[in-house]
């Protein structure tokens, strides 16, 4: 991500302190006597492993839970949040990191949910409403109707629209979490830019990044937490390795830790001149590759290139006009899922949430949902071989639960992509395409999904690994794809596959700056 470095002051008067406060859930400690506080016009992030506490202090701050020992003091005084309508009477608003909209519903009638302007005979007055959200809208950048329903807005948009209403409650402490994790780095400037102009008119910001480039750029303060405590509070001036150590407890000596392939075995997947000329997102045409036991391959590109729709028609999720699919030399039928799945290919797509999970079925369920049919006998389900199995494949991903009958939404978002890694795992997958596999996950975690992928292709299983973190894309794969515009472009391979390598393929235009250019490299809705 890219950002301008800012070095105002932030001496203001504290707006919010937390004192000691504990939170315990049935078998969890999450929260063990944290504390914080921010000060007006001060920038504050929140920095922590997925499971650290952060979700569950600022679900404290907004309302949503409350705390079983400490105080909460706003303005100091100690104030009881029992619900969001506290929260937002003290001044306090949240952007969470799972939208909090309503897909039928305007994006001005979103914006102004539950407090919409009223006529004097008090209906609801819906040229105030849209003219309102209009200013909201040209504060964000985001070129939309406030007529437009949210279900027509990819998950970027969405983004946009979440703090636009937060923006309209003219709030003096406003919680970001998450907030750049689907942005392109030109809408996270324009971010940046707002959150600094509320910097300077006061309002103190908790912000929550798992990209520790964004830290110096926009901080003043860091308070990391870990296991559930505040461990450190430090300048956001900090080395990322020393915020990296504090995080995680140890020394992370390498990044992306691929172990140097061997010689690669026959092919697994072999595609040939896939094409789709409509449907879903952008189209792709005489798509060819191959992908052999024992390898990496990274497929990168320009935002709408065109790589999660050549991952979802692999996969059988979504059709394709002509071509063919490959495994193992045995072409798959189109559209077909469950043959996909019976030749070996797994896929974990890029919204882990909304497809990748059950998110109200427990982590047994989850884990088990791929092998079904074999844990079946007569029309029965054997329980007992799905907890041993569940249970194995989560220790081994050091899975951070209270238990297999935990739901899958309680996790934290590197444990919910842990479980839909293990899925595949218990289901024997042999080609595993990743999708966007650590998009809004902590370093700690990028490096054990990073060994996993490591383990799987020394057993002479394969990746396909999709990502818009291009130095993700170079550390972790033994060969780059490169698509643009719906096609492969490019292969390259070793020393061949740099930043400049693969920019020259994805634009088509050599020596172009790559700083803008990586901007399309991030955070795309469709890839």
């Amino acid at each position: 991500m890219t950002g301008v470095e800012d070095d105002s002051p932030a001496g203001g008067r504290e707006l919010l302190r937390v004192e000691g406060v504990t939170k315990s859930f049935p078998g969890v400690r999450a929260l063990d006597g944290v504390d914080l506080s921010l000060r007006a016009g001060e920038v504050h992030v929140l920095l922590g492993e997925n499971g650290a506490g952060k979700s569950t202090l600022i679900k404290m701050l907004s309302g949503a839970h409350r705390p079983d020992e400490g105080r909460i003091l706003v303005d100091g005084r100690e104030a009881a949040i029992r619900s969001a309508q506290d929260a937002e009477r003290l001044g306090i608003a949240t952007i969470h990191q799972e939208f909090n909209l309503v897909p039928r519903l305007t994006v001005a009638e979103n914006i102004f949910l539950g407090r919409q302007p009223r006529t004097a005979l008090g209906l609801v007055d819906r040229r105030t409403m849209r003219a309102r959200a209009a200013e909201l809208l040209r504060r964000v950048r985001l070129d939309v109707s406030p007529a437009t329903p949210v279900s027509e807005l990819g998950i970027a948009r969405l983004q946009m629209v979440e703090i636009a209403k937060a923006l309209s409650l003219d709030a003096r402490v406003l919680i970001m979490d998450e907030p750049t994790a689907v942005l392109t780095s030109e809408e996270v400037a324009t971010l940046f830019g707002i959150v600094r102009e509320l910097r300077e008119s006061g309002v103190g910001v908790i912000f929550i990044t798992h990209h520790l480039d964004e830290i110096a750029a926009l901080g003043d303060r860091v308070t990391v937490l870990r296991d559930g405590r505040s461990v450190a509070e430090v300048p956001a001036s900090t080395d990322e390795d020393e915020l990296i150590r504090l995080m995680v407890g140890r020394d992370i000596a390498e990044q992306y830790p691929r172990q140097p392939p061997g010689e690669p075995g026959a092919p697994l997947l072999r595609v040939r001149g896939l094409t789709r000329t409509g449907g879903r997102g952008p189209g792709f045409a005489d798509v060819a590759f191959e992908v052999r036991a024992g390898e990496v391959v990274g497929l990168a590109g320009l935002v709408g290139a065109g790589r999660t729709e050549v991952a979802r028609a692999l996969f059988g999720v979504d059709r394709y006009d002509a071509g063919t699919v490959e495994v193992d030399g045995r072409v798959l039928a189109r559209g077909d899922v469950r043959a996909a799945m019976r030749a070996g290919l797994g896929l974990v797509p890029e919204d882990r949430k909304g497809q990748g999970l059950l998110l109200d079925a427990s982590l047994r369920d989850n884990l088990t949902l791929a092998r079904l049919d074999r844990d079946t006998r007569g029309g029965f389900v054997d329980r007992r071989a799905q907890r041993h199995e569940a249970a194995a494949v989560a220790e081994r991903l050091k899975v951070r639960m209270s238990g297999l009958e935990q739901s899958a939404r309680t996790l934290s978002g590197g444990n919910q992509q842990k479980i839909v890694i293990g899925k595949w795992l218990l289901a024997g997958t042999r080609l595993l395409i990743l999708d966007e596999p650590t998009r809004g996950i902590d370093v700690g975690a990028k490096v054990e999904i990073y060994r996993l992928v490591n383990e799987l292709t020394a057993t002479g299983r394969a990746v396909l690994m999709i990502s818009s973190d291009l130095p993700e894309v170079l550390g972790m794969s033994d060969r780059v794809l490169v698509m643009a515009q719906g096609r492969i472009v490019g292969e390259l391979a070793g020393e061949e596959a740099t930043q400049d390598a693969v920019m020259e393929l994805a634009v088509g235009v050599p020596h172009l700056d790559r700083t803008m250019d990586q901007s399309a490299m991030e955070g795309s809705d469709v890839g």
